[in-house]
């Protein structure tokens, strides 16, 4: 394991707002952001191929800490090499650290100091998580950035719930940190505090003084309203260091990519486009449009006009792409995944050069007048 130095580049701060232009590097690969994450829970980015992952600009992927250690097992993964041979994806990798997961299972899990008591989804055994098995996890994984275990509080919470899971989440990255001994990882703790501000500062602040390669953003997009979640990276952004990459956690709506961004947000990742791609959903420069819908059975133009997609470049149709939907065949899934992914990384194109040129407030508005961020 060679020792790799994860360096950010702060390129240019837009004039008009917060929003950085900036370059991440890591063992395999340069990142530009602000970027969006492709989601590939179960190693592997839902009804792609991972040529077609690259070919739509993904820099990045994600996959699922919680579920590898289900299946096939971290250790299966580190006998293949790690995940980047395991998955044949030669780009950087992030994992996170499971913590939603396993907090998700809330009615079936067991906080304690040491770590979470909880029952597989699969088979229903226990497990224990602590953060050194998450950091055994994830070292195993390979990935170039991966997460600190931290405690997920719902929504809404008691400030003294939210204070307690904050303050554990502290102690755990302590711990993260000093079981992490992969130099070619980078290892980013995740800022917690619920919708409590004085909180999410005093998160911000801890998480700082660990001078950690880089910095989530957990436990927001979880029910509240979307003000409170912009209300909250606004309070917090002031505190989190300038020169670390900073990464908006399940995040990744048309309209938050932008307003993330616009507050300081370099990262995002959702599984809405590949999600709602399964049930005929796209995304486009004027709305989302249901292609099973009537409305669609004899429209011969494509998913939309001018986009670079493998779908609409080679001219499948709405009409024949809401065929394939009504008749569940595979092929619907991985045309509109690619439109909606590719939607998405061009979205993130267009924010990045807003911001190079100081009009990122204006390209919000001209992409709201259109429908874009509905």
């Amino acid at each position: 394991m060679e020792k790799f130095e994860f360096k950010y580049e702060l390129l240019h701060v837009c004039k008009q707002s917060g929003a950085r232009r900036g370059r991440l590097h890591t063992p395999h690969g340069v990142i530009e952001t602000p970027c969006y994450m492709p989601v590939g829970t179960q190693a592997t980015v839902k009804a792609m191929l991972p040529r077609d992952v690259e070919d739509i600009g993904s820099m990045i992927i994600l996959a699922n800490t919680y579920h590898l250690f289900e299946r096939p097992g971290h250790k299966l993964v580190a006998e293949a090499g790690g995940l980047h041979n395991f998955m044949r994806w030669n780009k950087p990798i992030l994992t996170d650290s499971g913590g939603f997961q396993v907090f998700s299972l809330a009615a079936a899990n067991k906080i304690k100091e040491d770590g979470v008591e909880f029952r597989s989804l699969l088979d229903g055994k226990k497990h224990f998580f602590t953060p050194e098995l998450v950091m055994e996890i994830e070292q195993d994984l390979g990935a170039d950035i991966i997460m600190a275990f931290d405690e997920c509080a719902p929504y809404p919470s008691t400030y003294e719930y939210a204070k307690a899971a904050m303050e554990r989440t502290h102690r755990w990255v302590v711990r993260c940190k000093e079981a992490h001994k992969r130099q070619d990882q980078a290892l980013f703790g995740i800022v917690q505090g619920n919708m409590y501000a004085d909180l999410r500062i005093e998160s911000a602040k801890f998480l700082a003084s660990l001078d950690l390669p880089g910095y989530g953003i957990g436990g927001l997009s979880v029910g509240e309203p979307k003000p409170i979640m912009y209300d909250m990276l606004e309070q917090m952004m002031p505190y989190m260091p300038e020169n670390k990459p900073r990464y908006l956690m399940g995040v990744g709506s048309p309209d938050c990519l932008v307003e993330g961004a616009i507050r300081g947000v370099d990262m995002f990742d959702c599984v809405l486009q590949t999600r709602i791609a399964r049930n005929g959903l796209a995304l486009t420069g004027t709305g989302k449009k249901m292609l099973r819908n009537a409305t669609f059975e004899h429209d011969f133009t494509p998913i939309e006009e001018g986009c670079d997609c493998y779908a609409c470049k080679n001219g499948f149709t709405r009409a024949y792409i809401r065929h394939l939907v009504k008749c569940k065949e595979i092929l619907a899934s991985q045309l509109i995944t690619t439109h909606n992914l590719r939607f998405s990384i061009r979205l993130m194109e267009q924010v990045r050069e807003a911001i190079e040129q100081d009009r990122l407030l204006d390209l919000r508005d001209e992409l709201k007048a259109k429908g874009a961020l509905d």
